[in-house]
């Protein structure tokens, strides 16, 4: 899975700008996949040029035009060859996980302080991520349901654990 995959996905369903395409990122997808403009923008020009999608300048009063893409049928078949394709295994890359892994290098204060950094962190996650199931309701389908389900298992899993070790004797 790579960001040209994703943004098939989210053209599947309608055609968007690129700061529509960056608000879907953040909104349904930012528990387990994440995309800056400075990733969007190139890979949709790419996109573009190899065919994937095509792009309509759309004029706005008193603001800038927005450029539209939408999904070609190369870009479809593209995506249901992704969709259709062996799962590839999880990449999983954590900052929190890393420094707490040389922790022993720091002092406990510090670590400690990573803790309850990402305890928060999680906590505001786990909070968002109800939010939006709540918001979505019914709209969303029994696969959608499931894949926000998974993000807040594994959040109630962590924040049990951090909270767990922050209340433990040293």
């Amino acid at each position: 899975m790579n960001t040209q995959h994703v943004i098939l996905g989210i053209l599947h369903n309608q055609p968007c700008s690129g700061y529509e395409i960056k608000q879907y990122f953040e909104q349904y997808f930012s528990f387990f996949f994440d995309a800056s403009f400075g990733t969007i923008y190139p890979t949709l020009a790419k996109m573009e040029k190899s065919g994937l999608l095509t792009k309509e300048s759309v004029r706005q009063e008193g603001k800038p035009d927005k450029n539209v893409y939408t999904l070609t049928p190369e870009g479809a078949a593209e995506f249901n060859t992704y969709l259709m394709s062996p799962l590839e295994a999880e990449v999983f890359r954590s900052d929190f996980l890393m420094r707490l892994y040389f922790g022993e290098l720091a002092d406990e204060e510090t670590v400690e302080g990573w803790v309850r950094s990402e305890l928060n962190r999680k906590e505001g996650l786990y909070a968002e991520l109800q939010r939006q199931m709540k918001q979505f309701g019914e709209h969303i389908s029994p696969a959608q349901r499931l894949c926000m389900q998974v993000g807040l298992v594994q959040y109630e899993a962590t924040i049990r654990l951090l909270k767990e070790q922050l209340t433990a004797p040293q």
